[in-house]
């Protein structure tokens, strides 16, 4: 009996060590070496790391572009989305609050405000913004740091990533890369 007891524990330590250690080092060190994205799609603004491209976050100030709504302001832990119907009161209510603060915040913006400004991501971490959304806070953004438009036009164009195939899904600006892009330009 002892001895099947300390056969037993030595198998427990060495699959410990194979499975619990060195296999799960191994699979890391591929997926670095393989894929960069396994740390995350981190952005980074003069070598500082700033976020993922892969999550939404807050941006606060006239100065930068803001993402999709969150109900879950942007936190990973408590991520998910509202849930509420198309139809309900409170989507009808929260819909229309959007849709006043930003007419307030964006008094040139030209044309109706985009859908995705209106609703929130059903994950709440949604990095991604339509280029019609983007291009409408332009003129915001374009003021509150003095510059011309065309700037913040060719950064738009260059952080946005087309749809998959030319058809599959729909081209998206990443305001994470974008407001990174925007960090590294002087304010006029």
């Amino acid at each position: 009996m002892l001895r099947q007891s300390l056969a037993a524990v030595r198998l427990l330590l060495l699959m410990t060590v194979l499975l619990g250690v060195a296999y799960p080092a191994v699979i890391t060190l591929v997926a670095r070496l393989d894929a960069p994205a396994a740390d995350g799609s981190l952005v980074t603004v003069d070598g500082h790391v700033v976020g993922s491209a892969l999550l939404g976050q807050a941006a606060a100030g006239p100065e930068w572009f803001q993402p999709r709504p969150s109900v879950s302001d942007y936190a990973g832990d408590t991520s998910g989305g509202s849930n509420l119907s198309p139809n309900s009161q409170a989507q009808a209510d929260a819909r229309a609050k959007r849709e006043a603060d930003l007419k307030a915040a964006n008094p040139d913006a030209v044309g109706p405000i985009p859908e995705d400004a209106l609703t929130a991501s059903a994950s709440g971490l949604e990095p991604y913004i339509s280029v019609a959304y983007a291009t409408w806070q332009i003129p915001r953004v374009a003021a509150a740091r003095g510059v011309d438009r065309s700037v913040l036009e060719r950064l738009v164009a260059d952080c946005t990533d087309h749809a998959l195939l030319g058809y599959i899904g729909q081209d998206g600006v990443n305001v994470t890369r974008l407001n990174a892009a925007l960090a590294g330009l002087p304010k006029g």
